[in-house]
């Protein structure tokens, strides 16, 4: 039988992935924060430019999360074991699919009217205004794509750095367009720019730079090929070396990604339709998934990243006694973290919306949607473990089935968001993605435990446990903190500045993040252990030295 993964080697390059990670999300706020303040949360401009951005982004996070993810790493790693060590194979597939990404990039720029006005609700102006970020923006698809499969290939040698590192060169660039953006037209925070002012200057400057960020962060992954011995050449002889294998595995990912487009679809058009002064629409949605995301990002991926090779290793060779401890390990691993992150988020949830919005009442707004996105965090997280054993497994047709059970529910759940007043529908939408993603994660788990005949569910279902009951005082206190420094007024101290929203946040989340530990350590959750014997060993060798 294989050897389990060691937890210390797992912990070792996490905590590498994860300060890569910690860092790209950092100037991504950075980054997000400041094209808010530029051209305002709310209003024409701020949503013209999130659905445009909407276009490559989709299709980008369905790449990362499924298509290539699924199709690269177990069959680089077979093809690893050839003589030139997978060189053949990944010539060929790269030509491939820069081939079919350059077309459809094109395709997009050519479509880029029809697809703003099937994605939105707008009215005339600010349709036109969408379109012409659209047509600067989509270019970022070929460049999204680029990315992932260069990372993809890089993570399967087991060189897992730059793919993480590589995101920060993106928003360094785009921070700078920023920058350029505000000395040469000025700011704009409450979102009162109309679309007609807009000129051709203003959107290639703020657009442009978004995706020259992109181009960068895709190229710069060139670099370290050297390390593995590779060099590109465009090969299209694609027959010999496994693609029709590949083409069967691609086959499910792509009617996913369909799935998911189609629920997006939706999704963006419920939505736009609430744009409006102080409605959250469109972009005051993709902020509030960009905060959602950030635990995500920097726990669970960095840990499932580094276990998910592993994974690929052990169903290869058919040990699955070996991927169950794997996967045991990993939900429970990324769980007690990931609901401490939920407790801090539902604790600091309308400060941390202050820094995106341009009055209280936005931030109050705004604070709602974080809340009804963090209500899934958990169950998003767990889905993410599941998919990629899934896929380890070079199983794309089952994941392709509990998505598919996914977009129905939720585009049924937000079709009936249209019920609502204007001033509710983002929290509904982002709500219904909530229950819908839930929904989704249940039915994985039942799929993978008859897969795997057989679940440590009685192990990962008293973790759980533990964690939840340490996570609701903690959520109490941090959210009591909160109360007391105006984080709950729309005229508290709190809300007043950035600077005092950033202060709260980090007294709230501080507290709540010490009462969950000290619960923890009352319940003697053994994961805690597990993550805190990195931190012992360091501390044990200060006092040595």
């Amino acid at each position: 039988m294989a050897k389990p993964v060691s937890i210390p080697g797992i912990g070792r390059a996490s905590a590498f992935l994860a300060s890569g990670t910690m860092v790209s999300r950092v100037l991504g706020f950075i980054k997000a924060i400041l094209i808010a303040r530029t051209i305002g949360q709310v209003g024409v401009s701020g949503d013209a430019f999130g659905t445009a951005n909407i276009l490559p982004n989709t299709i980008f996070t369905i790449i990362a999360g499924g298509v290539l993810s699924a199709i690269l790493v177990p069959q680089i790693v077979k093809a690893t074991v050839h003589a030139d060590r997978g060189a053949a194979y990944i010539n060929k597939l790269l030509t491939i699919t820069l081939t079919i990404l350059a077309a459809t990039t094109v395709a997009a720029m050519a479509a880029a009217p029809l697809l703003v006005k099937v994605w939105s609700s707008y009215g005339p102006e600010q349709t036109a205004l969408a379109t012409v970020f659209a047509v600067w923006c989509l270019p970022q698809l070929f460049f999204y794509g680029l990315y992932s499969m260069l990372g993809e290939i890089l993570n399967a040698h087991k060189i897992f750095g730059p793919f993480t590192w590589s995101p920060a060169l993106n928003n360094v660039v785009a921070i700078a367009g920023l920058f350029v953006f505000m000395g040469m037209f000025g700011a704009d925070s409450q979102g009162l720019r109309e679309a007609s002012d807009w000129t051709p200057a203003m959107v290639a400057v703020l657009a442009g730079t978004a995706t020259l960020g992109v181009a960068a962060q895709a190229l710069i992954l060139f670099r370290y090929w050297k390390v593995l011995g590779l060099r590109f050449r465009p090969d299209f002889a694609w027959r010999g070396v496994g693609l029709a294998e590949t083409g069967k595995l691609a086959g499910w990912s792509f009617a996913m990604i369909l799935v998911t487009t189609v629920a997006g679809i939706v999704q963006s058009t419920v939505v736009s339709g609430a744009s409006g002064p102080n409605n959250a629409s469109i972009f005051a949605l993709q902020n509030a998934w960009l905060i959602f995301m950030l635990p995500h990002s920097v726990l669970a991926v960095s840990l499932t990243t580094a276990y998910f090779t592993r994974m690929a290793e052990h169903a290869r060779a058919r040990d699955m006694e070996a991927l169950k401890l794997d996967v045991s390990a990993s939900l429970r691993n990324v769980s007690m973290m990931i609901v401490a992150s939920a407790a801090v988020l539902f604790a600091v949830a309308i400060p941390f919306g202050s820094l995106f919005a341009g009055s209280p009442g936005q931030a109050v707004s705004m604070g709602f949607v974080i809340i009804a996105f963090v209500v899934g965090l958990v169950p998003f997280c767990f889905l993410f473990v599941l998919q990629r054993t899934f896929y380890a497994l070079g199983d794309t047709r089952t994941p392709f089935f509990f998505t598919l059970f996914q977009a129905v529910l939720f585009c049924i759940l937000a079709a009936g968001c249209l019920l609502l007043d204007k001033s509710l529908i983002g929290f509904g939408v982002a709500l219904a993605t909530s229950i819908a993603g839930t929904a989704q994660t249940f039915v994985a788990f039942f799929l993978l435990r008859r897969r795997l005949h057989g679940l440590d569910v009685q192990q990962i279902v008293n973790s759980m446990s533990i964690f939840t009951f340490s996570a609701i005082p903690a959520t109490i206190a941090g959210g009591f903190v909160v109360l007391v420094m105006g984080g709950m007024n729309v005229e508290g101290w709190a809300l007043s500045t950035p600077v005092a929203a950033m202060f709260t946040m980090v007294i709230a989340g501080a507290v709540t993040t010490l009462v969950y530990v000290f619960f923890l350590w009352v319940f003697r959750a053994r994961e805690l252990a597990t993550i805190a014997a990195p931190f012992t060993k360091v501390l044990r060798r200060l006092r040595r030295a």
